[in-house]
């Protein structure tokens, strides 16, 4: 007897991030620059609210979209931004990972088409074709990572149901400016497409301010915005984060949500309600640092790249060595002992991904050992 699975997961790919860690992690002595995990610790008075809740009898059943008290401080929080929210346009959840999957699984029918720029990262592929539908990938690539109406305008079809944004991007760093956000604007408004806007490396910028679909009015009920306390807090293995929108889009699907996980972990709420009271400017201080380190050594070694505008990654081109990304970062852990992300993992061959939130000693070793790889080319 042969027991059947959901058929979707079959066109499922395994993640490519994890695929090449693991290789690393099989290779004695290889130095990895391939997660987007800070090497921060939480911040003392984070963790302490938690230990607070949790000595004060915060362990059972929360409100399945978070407390009154956390919805209340995300909205505050986010009106700094410009956004007006309100309660009943929240929902928190185990980080953006489920808010990604929440949304997607709410708005997509089998067959709907999602338009993807890539690079992008890998999970939106991942959760689009498990729920039956079609990614439509956009490269960037020729544009410097930014979107243009044209070519935007010319993927838009009548099985269109979404696009999704994610600046300050991963992998590359690239901010988008207000003119791909208004190509995106004029592709989209007025017709029934959502906008998903994964803005989780927001708070860890290098610019004045981060453009957002939530800046134009007209596109209010179409957008979906996506948030985590995982990289601007180092709160990565606490899974939170959340999902705005319009009320009545957010009142259906949260249905996901509390079928998926019911609710999020009630003494954590505390803890991000401190979270969100935090300054975080010393660790992106820190990153801008590593991130000038990264760029000046690739100068070195003559490797072309954008130079990141936010998060804490760098997408160095190469091409010039005609290997394709996944012969290059297979190469080098085997001969050099250092593992990168392939640029394939993203939609965009040619390229490789260097992740900076690892120490300067870390960054020192790895860069190192890339260097005297890419002289034996």
């Amino acid at each position: 007897m042969e027991l059947e699975l959901n058929k979707n997961l079959k066109d499922v790919p395994i993640s490519g991030i994890r695929r090449f860690s693991e290789l690393a992690a099989k290779t004695k002595g290889c130095v990895s620059l391939s997660i987007g995990e800070p090497d921060f610790d939480t911040p003392e008075s984070i963790k302490e609210s938690a230990v607070y809740a949790l000595q004060n009898g915060k362990t059972h059943y929360p409100p399945n979209v978070g407390t009154s008290e956390l919805l209340d401080a995300i909205c505050k929080f986010e009106k700094k931004n410009g956004r007006t929210y309100d309660k009943e346009n929240v929902i928190f959840t185990l980080g953006a990972t489920e808010a990604l999957f929440t949304a997607l699984c709410g708005i997509l029918n089998p067959q709907d088409e999602v338009i993807i720029p890539v690079p992008a990262f890998g999970l939106y592929e991942q959760i689009v074709k498990f729920c039956g539908a079609r990614c439509v990938f956009y490269d960037t690539s020729k544009t410097d990572f930014q979107i243009r109406y044209e070519d935007i305008s010319s993927l838009l079809t009548d099985k269109t149901k979404a696009v999704i944004l994610n600046s300050p991007n991963n992998p590359t760093g690239t901010v988008y400016t207000r003119s791909s956000l208004d190509s995106v604007c004029r592709a989209v408004s007025g017709r029934p497409v959502f906008v998903i806007s994964d803005e989780v490396y927001r708070d860890l910028s290098y610019t004045q301010s981060v453009a957002s679909v939530s800046d134009y009015p007209q596109l209010h009920r179409q957008s979906l915005i996506v948030q985590s306390f995982s990289k601007p807090y180092a709160m990565t293995g606490w899974r939170a984060g959340y999902l705005m929108g319009d009320a009545s889009v957010i009142k259906e699907i949260k249905k996901i949500h509390q079928l998926a996980v019911v609710s999020g972990v009630s003494f954590i709420m505390d803890a991000c309600i401190c979270a969100l009271k935090q300054d975080t400017s010393a660790m992106s201080d820190e990153y801008r640092i590593r991130r000038d380190y990264v760029c000046m050594r690739l100068d070195g070694m003559g490797l072309e790249y954008k130079k990141p505008e936010g998060a804490f990654y760098v997408f160095p081109s190469i091409s010039k060595y005609n290997l394709t990304s996944e012969q290059f970062c297979t190469r080098l852990i085997e001969q050099a002992g250092l593992c990168l992300v392939p640029g394939s993992c993203f939609g965009c061959d040619g390229y490789v991904r260097i992740s900076y939130c690892y120490s300067r000693e870390a960054l020192k070793t790895g860069l190192d050992r890339l260097e005297g790889f890419i002289d034996s080319l």
